[in-house]
């Protein structure tokens, strides 16, 4: 079966390359640390902003998937992101890549001044110049994904992002992955979608849970379409969930989010 994580990170490592030669490093660094110096405050915590909300919800905007198609090929990620934020969204994911998911750096740039939200930027990031960039777009989390990279070099990004004042969601599906929580993240997210097939199966989270540690900001990731399913994701200490396709696909993704919200028992 064809593998489309290793697809995608082939196409990543591409993609960089062509951005070092049209902005540089040095340049990207230092555009960074300007957009750090002009936040009128530090980067917001997505961890604690889950921890405190009733619903935990980080509502995901994303135009795409590779495994379905388009789900709203023309949104506006200006439009339905703060719109998601005044609607009770914890924390909001843009989606940056573009050959599959649809998306652009260009989102996040775009909403970042428009909420206090926490915002993760949600992406293939194998490489530092991808978490300057972050910074230099106003994100306040990146996602590390530990299938799409090694674990030296993960250790290396999150402290990079820490650095930067950014937290740190890692990305894990397989029990052997749990050795990457050695790089300190400030959440882990279990993915219910293996990123090789693109199968999603929810109960990826339930079984990983008891393998956890009680320190950390445990994040429910994809396959989420049921308050139900929030409610016992919930009860197994899970304190953030990533939602996307759900909303994406409805006519208003922002109304369905405070609707989905009202269902969830506090």
């Amino acid at each position: 079966m064809k593998d489309i994580l290793e697809e995608i990170i082939a196409t990543k490592r591409i993609e960089v390359e062509r951005l070092r030669k049209t902005r540089p490093l040095e340049t990207l660094r230092i555009d960074a640390e300007q957009v750090l110096k002009k936040r009128h405050t530090s980067p917001a915590s997505m961890s604690r902003s889950l921890m405190a909300s009733s619903s935990g919800i980080i509502a995901e905007f994303k135009r795409r998937s590779p495994s379905k198609g388009w789900f709203k090929e023309h949104a506006r990620a200006e439009n339905i992101s703060p719109a998601y934020a005044q609607n009770g969204a914890a924390a909001l994911s843009i989606l940056t890549d573009t050959p599959y998911f649809g998306g652009a750096a260009d989102d996040l740039r775009a909403v970042r001044p428009l909420t206090d939200c926490p915002i993760l930027r949600k992406d293939f990031i194998i490489e530092a110049y991808q978490v300057y960039e972050a910074a230099a777009l106003g994100a306040d989390a990146i996602l590390l994904i530990a299938a799409a990279i090694r674990k030296a070099a993960c250790c290396e990004l999150a402290n990079l992002a820490h650095d930067l004042g950014m937290e740190v969601l890692l990305e894990i599906h397989e029990e052997h992955e749990l050795e990457y929580l050695a790089c300190q993240p400030d959440m882990v997210g279990i993915n219910n979608r293996h990123l090789g097939t693109f199968k999603t199966d929810v109960d990826t989270s339930f079984k990983m849970s008891s393998l956890l540690p009680d320190n950390i900001v445990k994040v429910a990731e994809s396959g989420i379409s049921s308050p139900t399913t929030v409610n016992e994701l919930r009860r197994v200490g899970y304190r953030g969930f990533l939602i996307g396709e759900t909303f994406m696909r409805t006519p208003n993704p922002a109304v369905a989010l405070s609707e989905f919200i009202r269902s969830i028992k506090s």
